[in-house]
């Protein structure tokens, strides 16, 4: 089983009824990782409960709401959770590493290739890298959701060959199961379309944040990368083998469509766009569906403040998000010049040297 594994555990999976750390959850999920790189496997685990570990021993009554009280709750609980692993995974004879990422990390491209080397540094001297969000200094508008995009991120960076999202729900079900006794489980799915979104529904446990659709988020993101995805529940000896050897008690989500390129990725999912462009219906096609660049005449409205070689997202007169690109000109040459063509352009501005706002080959498509 020689494989390149990325593990993704959950706050509800990790911590006891009352809120706090579980010791015997750790100990086992720990069980269960050792028997995979036993047989061959190299792991990576990401894995939440920094807070939910954390806010009970800084004492708090209840998981915090508010962000500094998130982030001091994390602050105490990080160290609480990586000495439980690392104690866990000793006695397997394993060396663990930590290793706290902030979006911003996978948005600056030198930083995201500098972590990466590190990440291939240490599964090159048989440690496991365990990797978290930096919670105390990570600001709402830039967290992962429960890391489970944390995952997908990891999971392309180090191409993976599986991603394994354990939950405490047992797959996507048509409905939640817990509601509709008849609801059946999805056993595979081939794309992620709106259908698939729509099911997946809202928030999860009150211990963690993240619900089934970031996790329907964060396959969608594995699986453009290449990566196929497993989510579902692992709580007995071997489940998390029979997960890897696709037996698992979950869903499958398949790469078959999917397989973008590193630069692709970066722009799609883990790039900060800086600005936006409201593009027309004419546009939108062209790009979307002609596999064509972003000339100027197309665009109807410029927002935000960027430069030359910075990342913007695109969107059709609905707002809908068409797609992320690096653009040729500033916001404000850009003001100037949209709804133009190009013999207009190049009439108006005294150098242009390159009439795409957008190249295709800078370009991709989200929606």
């Amino acid at each position: 089983m020689s494989t390149r594994v990325v593990v993704k555990i959950g706050s509800s999976s990790l911590t006891s009824v009352e809120g706090g750390l579980s010791r015997d959850a750790v100990a086992f999920f720990a069980s269960e990782i050792a028997a995979l790189k036993q047989a061959g496997c190299e792991i990576l685990l990401v894995t939440s409960g920094a807070v939910a570990a954390g806010f009970r021993a800084i004492g708090y009554s209840f998981r915090p709401k508010l962000l500094h009280e998130k982030q001091a709750a994390a602050a105490v609980g990080q160290a609480l959770l990586m000495q439980a692993y690392q104690e866990a995974f000793a006695s397997h004879g394993i060396t663990t590493a930590q290793i706290l990422l902030t979006r911003t990390d996978f948005g600056n491209r030198k930083r995201m290739n500098n972590a990466g080397m590190t990440i291939e540094e240490l599964l090159k001297q048989g440690s496991i890298p365990i990797i978290n969000e930096n919670d105390t200094v990570s600001i709402d508008e830039l967290k992962f959701g429960d890391n489970d995009t944390l995952s997908a991120l990891v999971a392309n960076l180090v191409k993976a060959q599986q991603l394994l999202i354990l939950t405490d729900m047992d797959g996507l079900y048509t409905g939640d199961p817990r509601k509709h006794p008849n609801a059946v489980r999805f056993d595979h799915v081939e794309e992620i379309t709106e259908e698939i979104y729509s099911i997946a529904g809202g928030a999860g446990s009150s211990v963690g944040t993240g619900g089934m659709r970031s996790k329907i988020d964060a396959a969608k993101i594995a699986t453009r990368g290449g990566v196929p995805v497993f989510v579902g529940k692992v709580d007995s000896r071997g489940d998390l083998q029979n997960a890897v050897l696709g037996q698992g008690r979950g869903t499958y989500f398949d790469t078959r469509l999917h397989s973008l390129p590193m630069k692709k990725q970066w722009l799609g999912f883990m790039s900060t766009p800086l600005g936006f462009l409201r593009v027309d219906p004419g546009a939108e096609q062209a790009l979307v569906n002609g596999g064509h660049s972003l000339l100027p005449v197309g665009i109807k409205e410029v927002e935000g403040h960027f430069q030359t070689g910075d990342v913007v997202e695109v969107l059709n007169l609905e707002g809908t998000v068409l797609g992320r690109g690096i653009v040729n000109y500033d916001d404000e040459q850009l003001r100037r010049i949209q709804g133009m063509s190009s013999s207009e352009v190049i009439q108006t501005l005294e150098l242009v040297h390159r009439l795409e706002v957008i190249h295709r080959d800078e370009w991709i498509t989200l929606k």
